[in-house]
């Protein structure tokens, strides 16, 4: 069935709402994320993949090279997260399922009444609507640690864990499930996390990252932004105004324009991927002036992973 581009952006501005504008971006789509902070076990490697969640609920995902054959992972999808060779969905009756290994492998039900689902390594986060965040370590089927109460967003990339509380204040911590929390700023509205960077997107729209230690000096990185996303080296940011920007190397480099007329930005590893508000998914590997390659249509979110994530 062929969806109207304006029935697509009405769709992909509801799931930018619930996913963005009120914190709930999820790892592959705020946090792509790289090397660990520190020393936690990381999910097996896999070839690097691209994951889209269709207009009608579809979750596909492809491995390998940007021109590779889709495979239908779910259906009636809200969310799609991948990690490694993990990949996980979040149904629309808030089931959050979980598989590892090859693209057919079997599911697995994680936890329900979930909002959001976040992937990293060896962990699974997920976000309870009734604001409780959890996270497992370890196996599919290993037991849930209660992070944080009144959360309204997770983030996971190696062995730290951040969550946005309710009234905006953004919380990080790193080592095992049960370390300290660090109050890293309030008045927040997006977290994103990659190896040692934190990434916030204040209430102003102004995005700012620390990379070092949780207490590190923050940078301000852009102004008038809607979504921050982090990967490796890489910090992108998409503007209130539909551009996409990406830097790499370190906090004061410059900004290249990556594309125009964009409602989501993912990284991962040495690609980008930008959602265009007309539904259709691109994807660059290589330099930042790489040329783009068209990887589905009628699309409301995308998300990357390296296959060391």
């Amino acid at each position: 069935m062929t969806t109207h581009p304006a029935t697509r952006r009405r769709r992909a501005s509801l799931r930018a709402g619930l996913l963005c504008a009120a914190g709930l971006v999820p790892a592959a789509i705020g946090a792509a994320t790289s090397a660990p902070a520190g020393a936690t076990a990381q999910a097996a490697v896999a070839p690097p993949r691209i994951g889209v969640l269709k207009a009608d609920g579809a979750a596909l995902v492809k491995e390998g090279g940007l021109s590779t054959s889709w495979v239908t992972e779910n259906t009636e999808v809200i969310q799609i997260a991948i990690a490694g060779d993990r990949i996980g969905v979040l149904k629309a009756d808030g089931t959050a399922l979980v598989k590892e290994g090859g693209l057919s492998t079997n599911w697995v039900v994680e936890n329900t009444g979930v909002k959001q689902i976040a992937l990293a390594g060896d962990r699974i986060g997920v976000l309870k609507a009734d604001g409780t965040a959890l996270v497992k370590e370890g196996g599919l089927s290993a037991t849930w640690v209660t992070e944080n109460v009144g959360v309204k967003q997770i983030a996971l990339a190696g062995d730290r864990i951040g969550v946005l509380k309710g009234d905006g204040t953004a919380l990080v911590k790193e080592g095992g499930l049960s370390a300290t929390w660090v109050t890293e700023n309030v008045g927040v509205k997006q977290i994103a996390l990659a190896g040692d960077r934190i990434g916030v997107l204040k209430g102003d729209g102004t995005a700012l990252v620390k990379e070092g230690g949780l207490s590190a000096t923050w940078v301000t990185e852009n102004v008038g932004v809607k979504q921050i996303a982090l990967a490796g080296d890489r910090i992108g940011v998409l503007k209130a105004d539909g551009t996409a920007l990406v830097k790499e190397g370190g906090l004061s480099t410059n900004w290249v324009v990556e594309n125009t007329d964009v409602i989501q930005i993912a990284l991962a590893g040495d690609r980008i991927g930008v959602l265009k508000g007309d539904g259709t998914a691109l994807v660059k590997e290589g330099g930042l002036s790489t040329n783009w390659v068209t990887e589905n249509i009628a699309v409301t979110e995308i998300a990357l992973a390296s296959g060391k994530d």
